[in-house]
């Protein structure tokens, strides 16, 4: 069974930076497509980024692109989500998701397990 936990969230000013991690484990994590979404208050999920199980290509929410990158360390088990220039309505629980040899869908149906999210808060 694998499992998703991730870390790194909080509170930052906006045009402020923050760096979610997310470590898999309890299978293989070189298998897995890994992405990050994200879920405001009375809102439904949305994408935000993924990267492909090879790691060759990422994909990214033209709300986001320029200003988050997605990346993934192998050796450590690890994806991360470089947030930069935060904004106001970045602010949502972040949640992390793994598809077996996916290839980055922005389709939350795509992903079999998921985190349990972190709040990221972006204040003016």
């Amino acid at each position: 069974q694998v499992q998703l936990e991730e870390s790194g969230g909080g509170l930052v000013q906006t045009g402020g930076s923050l760096r979610l991690s997310c470590v898999l484990s309890g299978r293989p994590f070189e298998n897995y497509a890994l992405a990050w979404f994200r879920q405001a208050p009375g809102k439904e999920r949305e994408f935000v980024a993924a990267i492909r199980y090879s790691g060759r290509r990422e994909y990214y929410a033209d709300s986001v692109n320029g200003r988050f990158t997605i990346s993934r360390d192998n050796a450590k088990n690890t994806v991360h989500l470089q947030m930069n220039s935060l904004k106001p309505e970045d602010t949502a629980i972040y949640y992390c998701a793994a598809e077996w040899l996916g290839i980055g869908s922005n389709l939350p149906t795509n992903y079999e397990f998921w985190g349990q999210g972190i709040q990221v808060t972006a204040s003016s």
